[in-house]
């Protein structure tokens, strides 16, 4: 099969698995958040409000999109573009497993593997500050300008410790390839403890790790760190100009950043695809076990009729049903090289994505004064003794 027609057909599946999954996390995120609240969260539009994401992007796309006067109309559209455009080119240099063979085509699970794929991460989002800032500054508005260089100020900040939190397992490696990382990753101690970076010697990099997830926060421009939008205080921040179309595309930019640096700390610090424990050990059953478990669980409660809700009666069978299968598939064994390191990334990725949606619902929001003071007199410092016990360990171990 041609390379170009193997590269086509993944960067459609790739792309259309992103733009539903941003989609859908604005579902995830609302339940989650709901539960953690006490209460239902979408529920009306489709089954347990499945159907919601769609209808907000109906809303959005038909919804009329309003362009204030006087803003600078060029900068004014180019802002949203280039804040999806950035999240987007991102995902090209994540690896998503090993390389696999696919009707007979060996190919990469991943549109590229470059040498420099860290850097490529690294400058994407550093360049992603440009769509807030030039959003903000064209809106001609004083509260989006505002948000703007609140936007600005709080990523140069954070992205120090994050760099050095990123180099301190590189160390580690020797490579800025995140193949190569991940398979530096492989194998465990003692026969049961992943040698994931978190764990690695000389020195276990779990201080970069919750250095680097505290910076993916405020990179991301998430609470607690979400100064550049803060409702409560800038009448929603840089995009209080922004309706329609232009609007839904800074939140896709946003979530999409989100899955990207999840990614990112799953294949620098989790070990990528490799499973939690040995596959002599069952972790090849795991996904077996859990679509099997959700499955008969579905049809239980599809099986109380007298105390079923209306839409639960027939959505339970079906999602059962679709559990059940895909618990087979995942026993099928010539899907079994493909499927399992992706369960595996896709869990690691999803309970980090998780964390970003529990620590929401759970702490406020920094002042801006706090915000600055936490990044450069405590995460800053913090970053850098961490890099040079690092590089100071790795020197000993070599010499």
């Amino acid at each position: 099969m041609n390379f170009y027609l193997v590269t086509l057909i993944k960067t459609g599946l790739v792309t259309l698995v992103l733009l539903t999954f941003c989609a859908y996390m604005t579902w995830i995120e609302r339940k989650v958040l709901g539960h953690i609240q006490l209460r239902p969260g979408p529920y009306r539009v489709g089954p347990h409000g499945l159907l919601q994401p769609l209808s907000d992007v109906v809303k959005l796309i038909t919804k009329e999109g309003i362009i204030p006067t006087n803003v600078s109309l060029f900068y004014y559209l180019l802002a949203p573009f280039l804040s999806v455009a950035l999240a987007l080119i991102s995902i090209a240099v994540i690896p998503f497993g090993p390389v696999v063979e696919v009707f007979g085509v060996r190919t990469q699970m991943g549109l590229t593997d470059l040498d420099i794929g860290v850097l490529v991460i690294l400058a994407m989002s550093s360049l992603g500050v440009y769509g807030i800032v030039i959003g903000g500054w064209a809106s001609n508005s004083k509260y989006s300008l505002m948000g703007s260089l609140r936007s600005t100020a709080q990523m140069v900040s954070y992205e120090l410790p994050m760099a050095m939190a990123i180099v301190a397992p590189l160390l580690l490696v020797n490579t800025l390839s995140f193949r190569e990382i991940v398979a530096a990753q492989e194998g465990f101690y003692f026969g049961f403890l992943p040698k994931w970076n978190l764990f690695a010697g000389p020195f276990p990099q779990v201080v970069s790790f919750i250095v680097f997830m505290i910076a993916a926060f405020a990179e991301t421009n998430r609470v607690p760190f979400d100064l550049p939008e803060a409702e409560s205080e800038l009448v929603a921040g840089f995009h209080t100009e922004y309706s329609s179309t232009m609007f839904a595309a800074f939140f896709t930019a946003e979530y999409a950043s989100i899955t990207t640096i999840c990614c990112v700390a799953t294949l620098l610090f989790l070990g990528g695809w490799h499973p939690l424990w040995p596959a002599a050990y069952g972790s090849d059953i795991v996904p077996v076990l859990l679509f099997l478990g959700a499955g008969l669980i579905l049809l239980f409660h599809a099986s109380q009729v007298v105390r079923a809700r209306m839409w639960d009666r027939f959505t339970f069978p079906v999602f059962g049903v679709l559990c059940l299968g895909l618990a087979g598939i995942f026993l099928v064994p010539a899907l079994k090289p493909l499927l399992i390191p992706l369960f595996w990334f896709a869990a690691k990725t999803g309970m980090l994505i998780f964390l970003f949606v529990w620590i929401r619902g759970t702490l406020p929001r920094f002042r801006y004064d706090q915000l600055m003071r936490f990044a450069w007199l405590s995460l800053f410092p913090v970053a850098v003794v961490n890099l040079l016990v690092t590089g100071l360990a790795v020197a000993l171990t070599t010499n």
